[in-house]
């Protein structure tokens, strides 16, 4: 086989969903984009722009051996970055553990737990041959400057760390890291995309599948997030109040959100075709439903809706925030809705409902008026126009 006639594929390593993944970036073509679904854990991410999978050992090799005789596999920046494989000691390795039982103990999420074992052993691993006891602030100072701009981790990410280490030096008070002394950067303020009414409805026609429409309608008309929405149980549904309890969402707690009338004869509709068991939504074989499954069908639904803005599960949820708001929903009702702990976090929907921005006059708008006011008798002013 001609090698020149594929395009040269080159891997890159980035965390995405909380884990290290593999990622394949070349120019479209559709035999690479065959082979690359034949590997199994393959996903296509739209905001990464690239195919990926988990990163490892074993799936490198194994996509080195797949497209070799086929096409150049780029994996310069996969070598580069091997200073970043952990080689922990045996005492580490104990270390990490103990460290991962003590989470486990104070009863953190299984997310949570992950995340905060994961960032905790890449900074021991990053100062291997520092005793435990003698690492210091500027120890943490030097693995953020490092690691976190090498892997382009976000501020979100590093507030985690840091998060992470304050509970560490609990557990492993011998460190010489000052917790006092340890700031997280200040959270980016990024007003969440938000799809109009219009918007919400169209993408929901354009979703032929009952089941899929099912699950849209159900995200949007309760503000549920996608893991929500996963775990949900049919014994979850109350639909004598007309109500559904969501169990232990973010931050282990329960609340109650009320079922849309309109959502009840399509959901009698879903259950009587696909006739669930145990949750409300389930695979082929059973068990929860894939989070990957729902984003790639919400992509297709919006692409035949004709919009063309990035539109994820969540997107639905502020959608539904925002339009409580404009619907002069009390701002502690939604926070309740959605499920909030800080008023702060339901506070950013301010920001962007649209109903009260609408009726604020723009100053050029009114500047423009007094001026044609004084004018009276002569031409009106218009900007379209020399004045």
């Amino acid at each position: 086989m001609n090698l020149i006639q594929y395009p040269t594929i080159y891997l890159e390593q980035k965390t995405h969903k909380k884990e290290s993944q593999l990622l394949l970036k070349f120019s479209f073509d559709n035999t690479l984009i065959g082979l690359i679904k034949s590997i199994r854990g393959t996903h296509w991410s739209k905001t990464m722009n690239a195919w990926y999978l988990k990163n490892s050992e074993e799936n490198l090799s194994l996509i080195l051996e797949l497209f070799k005789g086929v096409t150049k596999v780029d994996t310069s920046k996969v070598i580069k970055k091997t200073h970043f494989k952990r080689n922990l000691t045996e005492s580490q390795r104990k270390l990490l553990n103990a460290f991962y039982l003590f989470l486990k103990g104070k009863r953190y999420s299984k997310s949570t737990i992950q995340t905060y074992t994961f960032f905790i052993a890449d900074f021991i691993n990053f100062h291997t041959k520092t005793p435990i006891e003698e690492l210091t602030n500027r120890d943490v100072e030097l693995f953020i400057e490092t690691v976190f701009i090498e892997r382009k981790y976000s501020v979100s990410s590093q507030r985690q760390f840091i998060s992470a280490l304050k509970i560490f030096t609990t557990f492993c008070p011998q460190t010489k890291i000052n917790d006092l002394s340890l700031e997280r950067p200040k959270k980016s303020r990024i007003l969440p995309n938000i799809l109009s009414q219009e918007e919400v409805i169209r993408i929901i026609q354009y979703t032929q599948n009952i089941k899929h429409r099912a699950i849209l309608t159900l995200i949007y008309s309760c503000g549920l997030r996608i893991g929500e929405l996963i775990n949900l149980k049919l014994v979850d549904f109350h639909i004598e109040r007309k109500q559904l309890i969501v169990k232990e969402g973010k931050g282990r707690k329960d609340r109650f959100v009320s079922l849309a009338d309109s959502f009840l004869p399509l959901l009698s509709n879903y259950y009587s075709s696909y006739k669930p068991t145990i949750y409300f939504v389930e695979g082929q074989n059973g068990g929860k439903y894939s989070a990957e499954s729902i984003r790639s069908f919400l992509r297709k639904s919006c692409k035949k809706a004709g919009i063309k803005k990035p539109v994820t599960p969540h997107t639905l949820r502020h959608s539904y925030a925002t339009h409580l708001l404009e619907n002069g929903v009390d701002l502690r009702y939604i926070q309740s809705l959605l499920g909030h702990s800080k008023p702060e976090t339901t506070m950013i929907y301010t920001h962007v409902q649209r109903k009260d921005l609408m009726e604020i006059q723009n100053p050029l708008d009114v500047a423009l008026q007094k001026l044609n006011k004084i004018n009276n008798n002569k031409q009106k002013v218009v900007l379209s126009r020399n004045i």
